[in-house]
């Protein structure tokens, strides 16, 4: 068994493999506790398409939950800034419901297509919002306000984010 995981690895691994996207699913349906490993080990790596296919394989996994922290870890590492896009893309085979406070800070400080991509979620994935979480996504507004990157941005990012706080708001004024 263990030869054929390697064998998988290899292949998914392979910038050649016409086919890496077959091996990264077979790959997420065997992973096990050691999978799981050799997966997040190759998401932190420097190969960017391979961390991608380790990221897809990890969403297809039991360990849906760890995968996606490793991909967070991705997005928000530099050297992936040019293929943020991608990581942020891959999001949407996990489960999301409890990461607003992740994606929205994606949607402040991402690049324009993980910004775009993110905004998409916090639209359409239903999460699990507490007082917390809003407190925490405010935190996150404050310093974006503090540090835009121009001016233009911040009254579209407000035109967006203030209702969006208001509504969460009233999830809890009417306790």
């Amino acid at each position: 068994m263990e030869e054929e995981i390697q064998k998988l690895m290899d292949r998914m691994c392979d910038p050649d493999e016409s086919n890496a996207y077959f091996f990264s699913d077979k790959l997420g349906k065997l992973a096990d506790q050691g999978i799981k490993e050799k997966l997040i080990e190759l998401v932190k790596g420097d190969k960017w398409e391979v961390a991608y296919l380790a990221s897809r394989a990890l969403s297809a996994s039991k360990f849906n939950e760890e995968g996606l922290d490793a991909v967070l870890e991705a997005i928000f590492d530099k050297k992936n800034k040019s293929h943020q896009g991608a990581f942020v893309q891959i999001m949407e085979e996990f489960d999301l419901g409890e990461r607003f406070v992740d994606i929205f800070k994606i949607y402040l400080f991402g690049n324009f297509k993980s910004s775009t991509l993110a905004k998409a979620y916090l639209d359409e994935v239903e999460f699990d919002i507490t007082p917390r979480t809003i407190r925490k996504a405010e935190k996150h507004w404050n310093h974006y306000l503090h540090n835009p990157e121009d001016e233009e941005s911040i009254i579209l990012k407000k035109f967006e984010v203030e209702p969006m706080f208001l509504e969460m708001k009233k999830l809890f004024s009417e306790e």
